[in-house]
């Protein structure tokens, strides 16, 4: 059961990390999700020199190149909810950007041959999980349409910006599945130089410098292509607890998904829910009737998770 902890872990952590995205979006700055990328990366970035100095987990760097379909994959997904935050409301884009996990389900399932762990309990609960989460994308969607109908609408939905959270989906869904195979088998994994007790730290670390790497070409390309004036103090309070936020969950997730990815791939993206509910206390959203029924769905399915999938 040690997995369902950290899943639940993530969920809670990177939920609360999507509130401080939203907060440090500026929409008025078309650079603000690669600074956000950058603020990410530098925090990411100390984390792994951390790791390296005090971790003793005999880190071979080759792995930077290992592991580069999936850490290409989960950045370039941040990147693109970070474009889509500065235009989206939270309550939106969360939900559609978190339906990855059924995707992930899926590919597990077909790919990896993830079934045995597949009771009927286990099954209703991933579905539960899933459309509760695809249902309140949907919801959203039709509450702001009509919010823009009645010209009370706060933020600019153009068709560009409204796809930033599928486009999210999609890829977040294949970096999660080549984590899946990644972390599967300590036997298999393309990660070189790793035992039992070092494939996640190792798959992290590796995450954590690439995305290092990231930010800093975000930061020359701003700084120096396009003349941008960038420095410490212009990093807002919101991008550096978002990053923190960002860096704890991902410490949990490599370990969720080392267990039963199949099912911490669903669950994890649950963390939508958290994003709403702290949207709506902090960004003073309101729930209907429907939303709490959907939110009610996705927690069924969670406690379930931990029930019956104790394998």
């Amino acid at each position: 059961m040690t997995w369902f902890i950290f899943a639940l872990c993530t969920m809670l952590l990177w939920g609360t990390a999507d509130l401080f995205y939203k907060k440090g979006a500026d929409e008025g700055d078309k650079y603000s999700h690669l600074k956000t990328v950058i603020a990410v990366g530098v925090v990411m970035g100390a984390h792994a020199i951390f790791t390296l100095i005090f971790g003793d987990i005999g880190y071979n760097f080759v792995n930077i190149l290992k592991y580069l379909p999936v850490s290409l994959m989960y950045i370039l997904s941040m990147a693109v909810g970070y474009f889509g935050l500065r235009y989206l409301e939270l309550s939106v884009s969360s939900p559609v950007q978190n339906s990855s996990g059924a995707l992930v389900c899926i590919l597990c399932v077909v790919f990896l041959h993830q079934t045995e762990i597949f009771t009927w309990q286990v099954v209703v609960a991933v579905v539960a999980v899933c459309a509760g989460v695809f249902a309140l994308g949907v919801l959203e969607k039709k509450e702001n349409d009509l919010l823009k109908e009645r010209g009370e609408k706060k933020y600019r939905i153009g068709f560009v910006a409204f796809f930033m959270p599928v486009i999210y989906c999609v890829v977040d869904a294949l970096g999660t599945f080549f984590d899946a195979f990644y972390l599967d088998d300590v036997a298999t994994t393309p990660l070189v130089g790793v035992t039992e007790d070092t494939l996640e730290s190792v798959a992290n670390t590796s995450y954590e410098l690439t995305f290092l790497l990231a930010a800093v070409v975000c930061f020359i390309f701003i700084k120096f292509f396009k003349k941008q004036k960038y420095g410490i103090k212009d990093i807002r309070p919101a991008r550096i607890g978002a990053a923190v936020f960002e860096t704890a969950g991902q410490f949990t997730y490599v370990y969720a998904m080392s267990g039963q990815a199949a099912i911490a791939a669903p669950m994890v993206a649950a963390y939508s829910i958290v994003s709403m509910v702290l949207s709506r206390v902090f960004l003073k959203e309101k729930l209907n009737w429907k939303q709490y029924l959907c939110i009610a769905a996705v927690m069924t399915g969670i406690i379930l998770l931990g029930i019956f999938a104790d394998v």
